[in-house]
């Protein structure tokens, strides 16, 4: 199925060229600003990142119909605030106004079936140390893993992992069969995961185990 494109622009004549060349290729369904709601990438196109860019993004994050909006966003001028906010908006990729073409734009598209990311180095660093600084400030002080997990649940998922069972574990770690069977629970319900297993994986593919 072709990915469902939205073309959000400052202007409407760059919308309309933007919105015939998709219309074009295959792969991808242009609809309006209009029909936010039915776009699976909300493309967005602007001579520069403004404040105003970014409560245009709100308003389409608020009308998407997945809690999980996705936006390319083309302009220039993007500073560092104003990514982190693109980013918790949904952003995926930042492509620069200047020297980016219908072609290149298709490609960031395009990638967002895959999951690439495309963002400049620049606004990479920055993220990178965002990350950091969440990690050393906020989570860690509270006992918490960038994926939400406090340590010692994934001390339980790891030897849960290892094939231990709820006893085993409990001595391993001195903690009561009560306290093991409370922690597993907690995860199981927080994240809506079925089972030990779906735990587990969970843990795998986030990088914990």
């Amino acid at each position: 199925m072709p990915l469902t494109v939205a073309v959000l622009a400052s202007d409407p004549i760059t919308a309309e060229g933007t919105i015939a060349y998709l219309r074009s290729r295959p792969g991808v369904q242009p609809v309006t600003g209009g029909s936010v709601h039915r776009a699976d990438v909300i493309l967005i196109l602007t001579n520069w990142v403004t404040e105003q860019t970014l409560t245009m993004m709100q308003r389409a994050a608020d009308q998407a119909a997945s809690d999980e909006a996705r936006f390319v966003l083309v302009g220039d001028g993007v500073r560092e605030p104003q990514l982190l906010r693109a980013v918790s908006l949904g952003v995926v990729s930042v492509l620069p106004r200047q020297g980016t073409d219908h072609e290149a734009i298709l490609r960031a598209i395009l990638a967002v079936r895959d999951g690439r990311v495309q963002l400049p180095d620049k606004a990479l660093g920055w993220l990178v140390g965002q990350i950091r600084a969440i990690q050393r400030n906020v989570l860690t002080p509270h006992g918490l893993t960038p994926a939400g997990l406090e340590s010692r649940e994934v001390d339980v998922l790891r030897l849960l992992a290892d094939g231990l069972d709820t006893v085993e574990i409990a001595g391993r770690l001195s903690y009561s069969e009560r306290t093991v069977k409370n922690i597993i629970h907690g995860v199981l319900s927080r994240l809506n995961l079925r089972n030990r297993s779906h735990a587990v994986a969970y843990a795998l593919r986030n990088g914990l185990l």
